[in-house]
């Protein structure tokens, strides 16, 4: 008997990416190095082969929802300032915003029975609080690692997330929508991104903190996984 492998997330995971980044500009290409190995370890999370196989469940896409609102408030609150300060004044902020979608989708998914609250996604809340006022640089690493896995892996696990809640007779989200062509949204973040006007000790941070955004990532894609997981049974007699 042949065990099928699991399709990838992202084009981290298939050497086409290589050749990807050949038409990257400097820093998205360190960008995208920096983060292949813990990309590949978000992708290979139980939560994340769920998704991507179709067996997550309704609740925990209602979770997953919730838990990502409130950054994405924080998020383009205060990055537009913080990335013109730094010189990224063409970031496409509005056609990337995301905040308008997830009030929708939570407003939607109410119908879905309350999820325990997030403490991973209470821990990175507050820790892009802290680096918006410390570090904008390192705030931004979350910006590039959150739009741009929105726009890329995103996309296919939020097709997958389409059909579970379609087969439930749920409404779809809206949260992996975008209203322009991906590859123009993708390119454009890139640009912006290349904008930035960093010192060599920034860059090294900023690369730095994309790993760190995706450790974030990877807590709440356990704290998903968790939810499904039964209750270990009682000893008592």
């Amino acid at each position: 008997m042949t065990t099928a492998i699991p399709e990838a997330i992202s084009d981290h995971a298939r050497p086409a990416d290589v050749l990807a980044r050949r038409g990257f500009g400097p820093r998205v290409r360190r960008l995208h190095a920096r983060i292949g190995a813990a990309h590949h370890q978000a992708e290979g999370m139980t939560f994340s082969r769920s998704l991507l196989e179709g067996h997550a469940s309704p609740r925990q896409l209602a979770a997953l929802i919730r838990a990502l609102a409130p950054a994405y408030e924080l998020i383009e609150a205060q990055g537009p300032e913080l990335a013109a300060a730094l010189g990224a004044e063409a970031f496409p902020w509005a056609a990337l915003a995301r905040r308008q979608a997830l009030r929708r989708d939570v407003a939607m998914l109410a119908a879905i029975p309350a999820t325990p609250a997030s403490a991973a996604a209470h821990d990175w809340l507050e820790q892009l609080r802290g680096l918006a006022r410390q570090a904008p640089h390192r705030f931004l690493a979350h910006v590039y690692v959150r739009y741009g896995g929105d726009l890329s892996g995103g996309q296919q696990l939020g097709e997958k997330a389409q059909a579970i809640l379609s087969s439930q007779g749920l409404p779809s989200l809206r949260f992996w929508e975008f209203q322009r062509p991906i590859p123009e949204l993708k390119q454009a973040l890139h640009d912006a991104f290349e904008q930035l006007d960093l010192s060599e000790v920034e860059e090294e941070e900023l690369l730095e903190e994309a790993v760190v955004a995706f450790r974030a990532t990877q807590r709440l894609l356990a704290e998903l996984a968790a939810l499904e997981t039964p209750a270990p049974a009682s000893t008592e007699a």
